[in-house]
């Protein structure tokens, strides 16, 4: 090739790759501007412009999520879904419950049936990672166990070998007892049921020996039974149950809104801040108190909410001790300790980051 025609062709080479870069950028461009046009209309976005929030619950768990006499819900997760309505409406009534059993609640997140799902369910890997859900926090630790009649003189779980063991299916709650009985050697036989209602019915009918679903569950059931006083909690522990509120994977502004309405329970509590003390304590000297309540920065303005969007959480549902005292603290028929779930400067595992 004469010199001419090298430089010619290099010049029409550099020509088109020119025109190939240039392409390629303006189609990067494009997807980046779609990618984030595409992040930024999400869940906050839809539940804003649909006016409520739908929030996925148990079909019925006392202490967690129940309707009481009058047929208004009621519970620890109840009071977590009014929570979030109130950082994205400023209004605990803005919301659509969905009841759902153990199989229908994760489908129905998928699907956007529900915008969270607030129903004492376990983190775990699987359901984290290949579920492709995004659990936002723990708001209860708990450990399965068994309950038994009290007259049954059976006293530790070791003592259920060839028991039927009544269990909620689609649960890990009927994975760990498979596998707790097969490490054990004890031949269990489970009987299971949609819902933990139909479960309890059937081992107060007498058709199971035993029945196991986390603590908290066992303590919810007994408290509904016609003579709880029949039935005793076993005290074996036969597994880890961090219970939280989840959400779809990959909506990260849904997320942090969900997450930091837990956040705020836990660090209103820290703080000492009550759902009756709420409005004096905008005259707090402490910085966090007056970055959390909105009167210092610009923090609601970062989630796309209200600038007393914590402050009307706290004043309108309170914070996180008062929740679970109303719902499942020692003065109710569950009559729970906070143990675990108490706050890491008192013994317990309820920790949030700091609000700075």
């Amino acid at each position: 090739m004469a010199d001419g025609d090298l430089r010619f062709y290099n010049k029409i080479k550099g020509e088109s790759y020119m025109r190939h870069s240039l392409t390629a950028i303006f189609i990067g461009v494009i997807t980046a501007s779609i990618t984030y046009q595409s992040a930024s209309a999400g869940t906050l976005e839809d539940v804003k412009k649909r006016g409520y929030l739908n929030c996925g619950i148990n079909t019925g768990l006392a202490g967690f999520a129940a309707p009481d006499d009058k047929g208004t819900w009621k519970g620890l997760d109840i009071d977590f879904c009014k929570a979030v309505a109130v950082a994205v409406f400023g209004d605990p009534s803005k919301i659509r419950y969905k009841s759902l059993n153990a199989k229908e609640r994760f489908t129905a997140l998928q699907s956007s049936e529900v915008d969270l799902l607030a129903r004492n369910t376990t983190w775990n890997f699987s359901r984290d990672v290949d579920l492709k859900l995004d659990f936002i926090g723990v708001n209860y630790y708990d450990g399965q166990g068994f309950m038994v009649r009290s007259n049954s003189g059976i006293k530790s779980a070791s003592e259920l070998k060839g028991a039927t063991v009544c269990v909620q299916t689609g649960t890990t709650t009927e994975f760990n007892l498979t596998q707790y009985s097969r490490t054990n050697n004890l031949g269990m036989k489970a009987l299971t049921f949609a819902k933990n209602e139909e479960a309890r019915q059937a081992y107060q009918d007498g058709r199971c020996d035993a029945y196991t679903t986390d603590g908290s569950g066992l303590a919810g059931e007994r408290s509904v039974m016609a003579n709880p006083k029949d039935h005793i909690i076993l005290p074996d522990v036969i597994s880890k149950e961090p219970l939280g509120p989840v959400v779809r994977h990959g909506d990260n502004a849904w997320g942090d809104v969900v997450r930091w309405t837990l956040n705020t329970m836990l660090i209103a509590e820290e703080l000492g801040i009550t759902s009756t003390n709420v409005d004096s304590m905008r005259q707090s000297v402490n910085p966090e108190i007056q970055r959390l309540l909105g009167v210092q920065g610009d923090y609601g303005k970062m989630l796309n909410l209200s600038s007393d969007w914590a402050f009307q959480i706290i004043k309108q549902v309170g914070n996180y001790g008062e929740s679970f005292e109303r719902n499942v603290g020692v003065s109710t028929p569950l009559n729970q300790q906070r143990g675990l779930n108490n706050l890491w400067n008192k013994g317990g595992l309820m920790y949030a980051p700091p609000f700075l």
